[in-house]
């Protein structure tokens, strides 16, 4: 069998939940030893290095990026280059490049199995043709894959009630974000107040950051916020506002790994205001540290955390947690979640399971 995983940058993964999604993947690859070839298709744009494998999975490289407005183009290009070279079955990460799924369903017998990841278009930063276009892409995914994979029960049940169509359900791990903890235990860099809350995420008003700075503003709780604030005139904004208040730190985006273990274990409280998309890989990430976290009230953040945090929908919902004493078995409980539902070794055997289920049914059909 020959699997292929399309819709990312690429391994290693060093960008986003889709990414460390694909590394992940390719780690149980190689350490369940899964009885099938394994091709990653990486975007050539960001890497001085191009190596053939990582571990041991192939890497084919496209000149096209993988974000912004090429990236309806990277994904399509890579799934027509996958159907040429004879794979099998190949995992779409995203809907970017749904628009070549009926020329691939026409033309090859490769099987198509697609995370649609979030509902895309209903975030607000999509205004007018590029809505439209990814309500179409979302449409021509779920009508041309052979099998969709939902991230999150939230999605499932509007892929249902949307399409009629039944996904599977595979949300994300979180347990690399604690890996290797001992040998990061040391004190950080950078001089933090204690007991201090945490969130972390692009500055996007989706993410409700306005609310979250407006809350702890009023609050006087120390929170310590990491974001791209510099990538937007929102951020910049914001930034500007609240960057000089005492109990606020805006920090820039950290991806060392040290220091994001420290930055996350450190925190005696976590704040995640993603109010769109379904399974939030930070989400899942925080609960593996066992802190107790205040999340924005949506379906998703419930169906992930089993609703065992705490909720807010607006500022002052959230200056009132944040002032209010918190139960720490609130942490205990959703880390037992994290460590039932969220794990790598899990979420990778459902992938491959779901994989080579599809890849076989073409000869399951003709058999009968």
């Amino acid at each position: 069998m020959k699997i292929a995983i399309v819709g990312t940058v690429g391994v290693p993964g060093r960008y986003g939940g889709f990414e460390t999604l694909a590394e992940n993947l390719v780690r149980q690859h190689q350490a369940e030893a899964v009885a099938a070839d394994l091709t990653v298709y990486c975007s050539a744009q960001p890497k001085e290095h191009r190596p053939a494998r990582y571990l041991d999975a192939d890497l084919r490289y496209s000149r096209f990026k993988a974000n912004g407005f090429q990236s309806t183009i990277y994904d399509a290009v890579t799934l027509v280059d996958a159907a040429r070279n004879g794979q099998d079955v190949t995992l779409v990460l995203g809907v970017s490049g749904a628009i070549a799924l009926p020329l691939i369903r026409l033309f090859s017998p490769m099987r198509i199995v697609t995370n649609v990841d979030g509902i895309e278009w209903r975030r607000d930063k999509w205004k007018g043709p590029a809505r439209h276009f990814l309500r179409l892409s979302e449409w021509m995914a779920v009508r041309f894959s052979h099998e969709i994979v939902a991230d999150n029960q939230g999605i499932a049940d509007h892929l249902r009630q949307a399409y009629g169509v039944v996904a599977d359900v595979i949300a994300y791990g979180g347990d690399h974000a604690v890996a290797g903890a001992a040998a990061a235990s040391g004190p950080g860099a950078v001089s933090l107040p204690a007991g201090y809350a945490l969130s972390l995420c692009r500055i996007e008003p989706e993410n409700n950051v306005a609310a979250i700075l407006e809350a702890f503003a009023s609050a006087g709780r120390p929170l310590v916020f990491v974001g791209n604030w510099n990538n937007s005139a929102y951020g910049r904004a914001l930034r500007a506002e609240f960057g000089a208040l005492g109990n606020l730190r805006l920090l820039d985006p950290v991806y060392e790994t040290d220091a994001l273990y420290r930055l996350r274990s450190g925190a005696g409280l976590y704040v995640h205001g993603h109010s769109a998309g379904g399974t939030n890989p930070s989400l899942v990430e925080m609960m593996h540290f066992g802190i107790p976290i205040l999340a924005f009230d949506c379906v998703y953040n419930r169906h992930t955390t089993e609703n065992a945090a705490d909720y807010f929908s607006s500022a002052a919902d959230l200056a009132r947690l944040a002032q209010s004493p918190i139960d720490p078995a609130m942490g205990t409980q959703l880390r037992e979640t994290a460590r039932r539902l969220y794990s790598w070794h899990q979420i990778g055997r459902q992938y491959f399971d779901l994989l080579g289920v599809t890849a076989a049914e073409p000869a399951r059909e003709a058999a009968e």
